[in-house]
């Protein structure tokens, strides 16, 4: 024992390492879940010219429905650059467009409800979100995506809309109702 540390001295030095060591691995962990959930940048082009900070931008994105196989969906949001962009404390506008397309077979692989959230991603640092919604056309067998922001206290009224028609995939693809799939 070192001299002049007393037992309880070096109990608590060693509860307070642990403790730090936990919250580290805890946050790397909890860092590469969210990592995954993350839409993957497909491009950004500025839009507005900075001198000394960040330009402002439109970012293009790619998410694949977690719930739908062989559906990706890709939105264009605008994102600040300058000075509060730089630091992450901008509040990002709502104009956000959106494009959804089959890309292999589809296969829906749960129940789901009308509306229910297929992406969502912070737009400011506290209040603002976007999401991405699915839906089901059971008339037209169409699933619809639609994607708008919202503010705790009001929402947005911008929006965007995308359809994909389920269609077959190659030769003796088997075609699902999306109708068989949305919760009553």
């Amino acid at each position: 024992m070192s001299p002049g540390l007393t037992p309880s001295i070096k109990l608590s030095s060693i509860r307070r390492t642990s403790a730090v060591v936990m919250l580290a691995v805890t946050a790397c962990v909890a860092s590469a879940v969210r990592a995954a959930d993350e839409p993957d940048l497909i491009f950004k082009r500025s839009t507005v010219f900075k001198w000394l900070t960040p330009n402002d931008k439109l970012a293009t994105y790619g998410v694949d429905d977690p719930d739908v196989d062989g559906v990706a969906c890709h939105f264009t949001v605008p994102e600040r650059g300058g000075l509060k962009g730089w630091l992450g404390v901008a509040e990002e506008v709502s104009d956000i467009s959106l494009a959804c397309r089959q890309i292999g077979p589809i296969r829906i692989k749960q129940k789901f409800s009308q509306g229910d959230d297929m992406f969502r991603q912070r737009r400011s640092l506290f209040f603002k979100k976007m999401q991405i919604v699915r839906g089901c056309d059971e008339k037209r067998n169409v699933l619809v995506y639609m994607v708008y922001s919202d503010k705790l206290i009001e929402g947005s009224p911008k929006n965007s809309t995308s359809s994909v028609p389920i269609m077959p995939w190659g030769a003796g693809d088997q075609i699902q109702r999306c109708a068989d799939f949305v919760e009553k």
